[in-house]
């Protein structure tokens, strides 16, 4: 028999051999198993495979049982047993080599579970089976900053909780990225634009200890910030020019984008963002800008079709805006419940219409064409006030003058040169107009008194045509809302519902007679809903490190795929809420802590461990965004217009793209100068015909909400970077400053064309190649001249007369090389 020091030291011994055991699985590089959690390894599971028989919705539940909550799967006899996987049925069952028995069925459309999958759920049950809230829905609470061994590349509290990980999983963090990297990656992340070689050269030789926290901050605070981040939330709201559904016809929203654009660039706080755009109408203080804000709630696909059925699109815009709420905001997909009941989150079909009744508000034509609104600063509303008094006064005299014609013949005397003072203020079309007037009104007493007003209106008319319009709602009584079964329009047996947001989520303004717009904003924004900061720091972290903490931006529910860091995401979260939604403050965080700053090419056994880099031990490469991809080649060649908002632009755009756009029949009025410059975020969005130039680069339609874009790679890309005009055009705007501002010698001219593109020098072998290819080129255009004319008439800009063809062409042609190396659209 062993003595109670003997038992003691025996433990002790044990605990020791666990240690060394440990120890030594992690410094070979093998992963510590973790005790498994129900949220993270056992709900994603039961949600892809169960939850459609044994989940949420009632409708679909089978043997009276569900998964998804604890009480009834271990009341129900047997079902689960904690503590006991061998006794638990749903072991017996999802471990069933008779397909009869097993679940889930063969037949369903549900995938069976791998072995690896079922050795999870016994090792669960026999932990004891503890269920847990879904990690997205659990209270927002700030973790604490754990402690790490690694303290000194511990630069901020992500890098401690990135570096647990490290710790756990028994890896080394990759190196420091160099400088010229850095730069370029902070300058595609935080303005979609390269850096210049001239700001290259500045922060390499920049040896201040803050260095590159200045950097930092000199590109948040760009202007060109606000069009970066644009990029990514018209993404999300489904911004386009076009209305969508049938004739997919134009309108003009380019205001609201503006407003997105300058919101960033004056980091105005995410919680006011929301609600502005939400119910800036609503706001009894709100100013032009709430109203163009406001804008985001007739963003949707709208259509003008004649034969359509108003009723059903009322429906369509009713579910539309409900989908597109959830997805921004909460990263759930309620769009599941307009049919039934979710099948797998806690969102029932009276959700999901109290959610649409929120709406209800905005009057609207189910078909037909929507009306612009004039957008007043206070300025023009003061001026057009005083036009309006103008012509008000104009009339009362005229008024007075026919009613008493003696007094008119007086009038008419005095007001003669007032006439022809507003004529002279309206221009010469006001004066082509008084010339046409009929010789009977030139001879009548009050002939000069109807000039003027014809002069007054035609000025008032002039100011209020160019005045800028957006769409924006308008509110009135609401529309009765009712839970349509299975989601059909035509039938109204459903019961009527009130606004109310889903129950499961919290109860909303028992007290008030009805919930607006506003109070729902508001009930986003309330520090005690953790969905909307969680969606929204997951986001942000994708933006600069190419993937989500958790990577199903669209989906926190529990069909997404859990955080691989979930106490980093709720800190991130926390952080965003409690700094008063601080973006810019928030990316700071992100872009100066050591995890950022790593370089992104790692050892082949950290790639072979995590191929996915799930663990944050390097930083991640992937290719630029579609309207980054074309400012890049429009910057670095010098063609590149900067200036910030305005209507929506057309560039180069195939002849006959829009060939089989109808209702009516429409060419693509390609824009003329700096127009065909802009960057890609203001080229115009026909949502069925988007740019071909975009889409290629895998730009969405945005007819729905896109959280992440794919990321394709086809020979379509490189195509598009040889042969449309806009890169064409590019290269050889490039070729002329290859020439112009270089020094003479082809080794010099090519080390100023990498240095434009890529910012940095040619290797020996890329020397080589570029330089044959530039001589062999140079001879081939020198002996058929018309060939290198052809090359160098593509786009619009001149083709300049004083520099020789052959050897324009024939560095265009290197420029059409450098621009389609994988190097320059690269983010890495």
């Amino acid at each position: 028999m062993v003595n109670q020091m003997g038992w003691m030291q025996l433990s002790q011994w044990v605990c020791l051999a666990l240690t060394l055991v440990v120890f030594s699985r992690v410094t070979a590089g093998e992963e510590v198993p973790e005790r498994v959690d129900f949220a993270r390894d056992i709900r994603p599971l039961l949600s892809n495979s169960c939850f459609t028989c044994h989940g949420p919705d009632e409708a679909t539940r089978e043997a009276f049982f569900r998964l998804d909550e604890r009480a009834s799967a271990v009341d129900e006899a047997g079902v689960i047993v904690p503590g006991d996987p061998d006794a638990s049925r749903v072991v017996m069952r999802i471990s069933e080599t008779n397909e009869r028995m097993r679940m889930p069925p063969p037949d369903s459309s549900q995938p069976p579970l791998t072995l690896e999958e079922i050795e999870r759920v016994r090792r669960w049950i026999a932990e004891g089976a503890e269920y847990r809230e879904h990690w997205s829905y659990t209270p927002l609470i700030r973790p604490a900053v754990p402690r790490v061994e690694r303290t000194e590349w511990v630069r901020n509290p992500i890098d401690a909780f990135v570096a647990r990980k490290h710790e756990r999983r028994g890896v080394e963090p990759t190196s420091e990225a160099d400088r010229r990297t850095w730069i370029r990656r902070l300058s595609f992340d935080l303005t979609g634009l390269p850096p210049s070689p001239e700001d290259v050269d500045a922060f390499i030789a920049d040896d201040r200890p803050d260095a590159y926290e200045r950097l930092v901050t000199r590109l948040i605070d760009s202007e060109h910030f606000g069009e970066r981040m644009a990029m990514y939330w018209l993404d999300l709201v489904r911004y386009a020019d076009s209305i969508g559904y049938h004739s997919d016809t134009s309108r003009e929203v380019s205001l609201y984008r503006d407003y997105v654009i300058r919101s960033f660039n004056e980091n105005l706080p995410f919680d006011q963002f929301t609600i502005e755009q939400l119910a800036g109408d609503l706001l009894p203080d709100g100013g032009p800008d709430q109203l163009v804000a406001s804008g985001y709630n007739m963003l949707l696909q709208t259509t003008e079709e004649g034969g359509a059925q108003a009723d059903e699109y009322l429906a369509k815009y009713s579910a539309d805006r409900v989908r597109n709420l959830s997805d921004v905001w909460l990263g759930s997909t309620m769009g599941c419940a307009e049919c039934h009941d979710h099948k797998y989150d806690p969102i029932s079909a009276k959700d999901f219409y109290s959610m649409a009744a929120f709406f209800a508000d905005i009057q609207e034509p189910g078909v037909g064409r929507r009306t612009e609104t004039p957008i007043l600063t206070p300025e023009q509303e003061a001026e057009q006030r005083e036009l309006e008094e103008l012509v008000a006064e104009v009339r009362r005299r005229l008024q007075a003058a026919e009613a008493e014609p003696a007094e008119g013949e007086r009038a008419a005397g005095e007001t003669a040169g007032a006439a022809s003072l507003a004529v002279g203020e309206v221009g010469e079309a006001v004066a082509g107009d008084a010339a046409e007037a009929p010789a009977e009104a030139a001879d009548s007493d009050l002939a000069p008194l109807q000039e003027e007003l014809a002069a007054r209106e035609k000025q008032l008319e002039q100011f209020q045509a160019a005045l800028p319009r957006s769409l924006i709602p308008r509110s009135g009584s609401p529309r009765e809302i009712r839970i349509l079964p299975r989601g059909d329009w035509l039938d109204d047996s459903g019961p009527v519902v009130e606004p109310a947001v889903p129950e499961a989520w919290g109860e909303l303004g028992a007290d008030k007679n009805r919930l607006t717009r506003l109070d729902l904003a508001q009930w986003l924004m309330d520090p005690d809903n953790p969905l909307v900061a969680r969606t929204a720091a997951n986001r942000l972290w994708a933006l600069v490190f190419g993937a989500g903490l958790s990577r199903t931006l669209e989906d926190l529910g529990a069909q997404g795929e859990p955080p691989t860091h979930p106490e980093l995401l709720d800190w991130l979260a926390v952080e965003y809420r409690d700094s008063g939604w601080d973006t810019k403050q928030l990316l700071t965080l992100m872009v100066t802590s050591s995890t950022y700053r790593q370089a992104s090419l790692a050892s082949a056994e950290l790639r072979r461990r995590d191929p996915d880099n799930r663990w944050l031990a390097r930083q991640s490469s992937y290719r630029l965004d579609a309207e980054m991809v074309r400012d890049n080649a429009l910057a670095v060649s010098g063609l590149l217009v900067r200036t910030i908002g305005g209507p929506s632009v057309k560039p180069y755009q195939p002849a006959g793209y829009w060939a089989h756009l109808n209702f009516p029949k429409r060419e693509w009025p390609q824009g003329q100068g700096d127009d065909l410059y802009r960057r890609g975020l203001y080229t115009h969005w026909q949502r069925s015909f988007l740019h071909p130039s975009l889409m290629a680069f895998d730009a969405p339609s945005r007819e729905e909400c896109t959280a992440q874009r794919v990321r394709s790679n086809t020979p379509q890309q490189a195509l598009v970077l040889l042969n449309d005009p806009t890169y064409v055009e590019a290269a050889r705007a490039l070729a002329e400053r290859i020439v112009r501002e270089a020094d003479d010698s082809p080794a010099q001219r090519l080390d100023f064309a990498f240095r434009q593109v890529l910012a940095r020098s040619p290797d020996d072998e890329e020397r080589e190649v570029l330089l044959g290819l530039f001589q062999s080129h140079a001879e081939h255009y020198q002996q058929a001249p018309a060939a290198a004319e052809q090359l160098l008439n593509v786009g619009d800009k001149p083709r300049p007369a004083d520099l020789d063809a052959g050897e324009l062409a024939a560095w265009t042609s290197v420029a059409r090389v450098l621009l389609n190396l994988p190097e320059g659209i690269l983010r890495y």
